[in-house]
């Protein structure tokens, strides 16, 4: 699995922890923010509005998030 590039601050309770122990620890954290930043659970949790319909439609989603900016008239909305 590639690893990502981001910085992480673990703060551990047992100070007696291994250096293995402690990259375990970072290696299960990188797995679940894997899993919760997927194409896949980003449309689960949004919806595309536009000005005459709304669609929960994957593709669709990913295609207007692929720019920087959304079209005019085209709105995210986040379902929590």
């Amino acid at each position: 699995m590639k690893t990502p590039n981001r910085d992480l601050l673990v703060l551990l309770k047992n100070e007696f922890a291994s250096q293995r122990a402690i990259e375990q620890e970072v290696e299960c954290i990188n797995y679940i923010l894997i899993q919760a930043e997927s194409p896949q659970q980003f449309c689960i949790a949004h919806e595309l509005v536009t000005r005459s319909r709304i669609t929960s439609n994957p593709n669709k989603i990913l295609k207007a998030v692929r720019f920087s900016e959304l079209k005019p008239f085209r709105f995210l909305i986040n379902k929590n």
